[in-house]
């Protein structure tokens, strides 16, 4: 049998490693977010533990001297759906944008997608120039490369997915919203469509 005895000196170095490990214990909770604080995510889906989740975003620039109200814009990149159930988009928002709306090209030409849109289960969908988009209008400010936007997606289960996009100034989005007025483009639901050739 060992018998352990313990010194004065021992117990005081006892004391003080206790002391010390406590003293760091406190430090590094002082260093992480609060225990009610809920890690944000600019790509994950609320409510979802990141089952819906956006890639490669961003968003062509408008004219420098373009007018709140007037300028457009399109936001590209890829949503994944990693869940188990196909995810229905109900509705878009953006802090840019009055007006945001999903819209194909078809024929060249430009339209508010009719319908449900729906990132499938194990999926994605696919946003790019000259395809399926995002449309920003009435567009508030200038978008300038190297800004941030923000898209809010809503999803059929309640769930929303915040997409941050950067903004890029590139020729190859091959989408000219530059001549294109309002009131050409019709927001009814009528199948009408605007060309952007």
């Amino acid at each position: 049998m060992f018998t352990t005895h313990r010194t004065q000196r021992s117990r005081r170095a006892a004391v003080g490693l206790a002391s010390a490990a406590a003293a760091f214990a406190l430090a590094l909770t002082g260093c992480s977010p609060a225990a009610d604080e809920a890690p944000t995510s600019n790509s994950a889906s609320q409510g979802h533990e990141a089952a819906v989740t956006a890639t490669d975003t961003w968003v062509k620039a408008t004219a420098a001297d373009a007018k709140p109200g007037e300028a457009m814009s399109g936001v590209f990149g890829v949503i994944e759906n990693h869940g188990d159930e196909d995810l229905t988009i109900t509705g878009l928002t953006s802090d840019v944008a009055g007006v945001t709306e999903l819209h194909e090209v078809v024929d060249g030409k430009m339209r508010k997608i009719e319908g449900d849109v729906t990132v499938p289960a194990g999926g994605s969908l696919l946003l790019e120039p000259g395809a399926n988009h995002i449309m920003l209008m009435d567009i508030t400010e200038p978008l300038a490369p190297g800004d941030d936007v923000t898209v809010t997606l809503t999803f059929s289960d309640g769930t929303t997915l915040d997409i941050v996009a950067l903004v890029k100034d590139t020729s190859g989005a091959n989408e000219s919203y530059d001549d294109i007025d309002h009131g050409d483009m019709d927001m009814s639901g009528d199948t009408g469509s605007t060309d952007h050739g």
